[in-house]
């Protein structure tokens, strides 16, 4: 009846002496910029207009989303 558990930690919990587990999220946006510049050089590539060029922008890629889920 008086026994408090929240000083226990389970195997589900990370612990300070765990090294593996960490506080930290990186996240890598290298890849993302070479897409980025990637699609650039495409659209100027192909010479598209002001609208199709958006249309590539943000139609596409989410097709492209769906296509890959």
């Amino acid at each position: 009846m008086g026994m408090d558990n929240k000083s226990v930690p389970t195997s589900s919990e990370p612990t300070k002496s765990d090294p593996t587990k960490s506080d930290t999220v990186r996240v890598d946006a290298g890849v993302g910029i070479f897409w980025f510049i990637g699609w650039m050089f495409t659209i100027a590539f192909a010479k598209l207009i002001w609208w199709q060029a958006i249309l590539g922008l943000i139609i596409w890629p989410y097709y492209l989303g769906l296509a890959a889920r």
